[in-house]
């Protein structure tokens, strides 16, 4: 019969050697974004930063009707070329000398458009997993599996806190003595020894913030996480407004925007987000002062058509999990405490990973 203890080590094991194995990859393609982001961005100038000079007569459109109304050009181009069935997620310049980017999402093709913001040409595009920094970023968040990729992987991630929690109950001092030796490290007593013991540190002094780090990428990658947090505080997530007959003739797209921007005018444009059809609202997200999302979560919705305002939310307005979401998006991206954090959240990449690979191997030694 086995001791619970052998039951302990039996969980940790084999939970380690399935479901950790796939998480222990994701962490190192999440520690990989880190870098790759910030490098593809430098290598490729040409897709990320616009043009110190209109190149008038070339792109979409004639310069002129381009400069004064640039996302209306741009609706009209992504219809035209892309069909009518496609939605359109446009991310406007939000420093000096930074191109304007759309995610399309269509029948025939998805990805990115990178595109002079003043006379709207274009610069370059990407599929949605095109180029070294996309494709990590679509595996690590999805497996390249769509909705059933964020699935398995929060769910793993979920099964990677169990086995947190087992290894701190192997490790857990019971005696003095234990603790006197809880925390030292003996490096030179052969590579084994030496495994174990940072394997076992690591766990111990790092679980919290590799418990957080995993906690917080399963809430990103699964969306009913947050439905059955709502669930328990008896809290609904609000719902997109639905739209009505218009008001009139189909005002530009850019001037929708600007009377969106003039109820926020200390917000910044985040996204401007358009559904496929003239059913569903036009939604422009701010990040407002004060807000943690580095997109912003503060939405305006407008009629697709005339551009009437149909409601207005703050990010602190939310749900629960939309608040949640507002504080877990950039502590799992490593963008809530500057440069640093991003430092932080790559090193716990790696550390998830050698948790993996030294597990793997103590496994493999004592096989043998």
């Amino acid at each position: 019969m086995m001791t619970a203890r052998r039951v302990w080590i039996w969980l940790h094991r084999w939970t380690g050697l399935t479901l950790g194995l796939l998480l222990t990859a994701a962490a190192l393609l999440g520690a990989l974004m880190t870098v790759l982001r910030p490098l593809d961005e430098a290598m490729h100038p040409e897709l990320f930063r616009a043009p110190p000079a209109a190149a008038a007569g070339s792109g979409l459109a004639p310069a002129a009707e381009a400069s004064t109304t640039p996302l209306e050009t741009l609706r009209r181009r992504v219809a035209e070329e892309f069909g009518p069935k496609s939605t359109m997620t446009i991310r406007p310049p939000r420093e000096p000398g930074e191109s304007l980017r759309v995610m399309v999402r269509g029948p025939a093709w998805e990805g990115t458009l990178y595109l002079d913001p003043v006379t709207v040409a274009e610069l370059g595009r990407r599929g949605e997993a095109e180029g070294l920094a996309n494709l990590v970023f679509e595996l690590h968040s999805a497996l390249l599996l769509g909705d059933t990729g964020k699935a398995v992987l929060a769910f793993t991630a979920l099964a990677y806190l169990a086995l947190l929690v087992t290894g701190l109950v192997l490790w857990w001092p019971t005696t003095a003595a234990q603790w006197r030796h809880a925390f030292k490290l003996k490096l030179d007593k052969g590579t084994t020894r030496g495994l174990f013991d940072l394997h076992r540190f690591g766990g111990a002094v790092l679980g919290l913030l590799l418990a957080v780090t995993v906690a917080s990428g399963a809430w990103m990658a699964y969306r009913p996480i947050g439905g059955w947090i709502n669930a328990l505080v008896g809290e609904a997530a609000p719902k997109p407004p639905k739209v009505g007959p218009d008001h009139g003739q189909r005002r530009p797209l850019d001037a929708i925007v600007a009377d969106a921007q003039a109820a926020w005018p200390d917000g910044r444009v985040g996204f401007v987000q358009l559904g496929a059809v003239d059913t569903r609202p036009i939604r422009i997200r701010f990040k407002l002062p004060g807000e943690p999302h580095p997109n912003g979560l503060s939405s305006v919705w407008a009629h697709p058509v005339d551009g009437h305002v149909l409601a207005r939310q703050r990010w602190d307005e939310l749900d629960l999990a939309g608040r949640s979401t507002a504080w877990i998006y950039p502590l799992h991206a490593g963008e809530l405490f500057g440069p640093a954090h991003r430092v932080l959240t790559g090193l716990l990449g790696l550390v998830l990973f050698g948790m993996g690979v030294t597990g793997t191997w103590l496994w493999w030694r004592r096989r043998r």
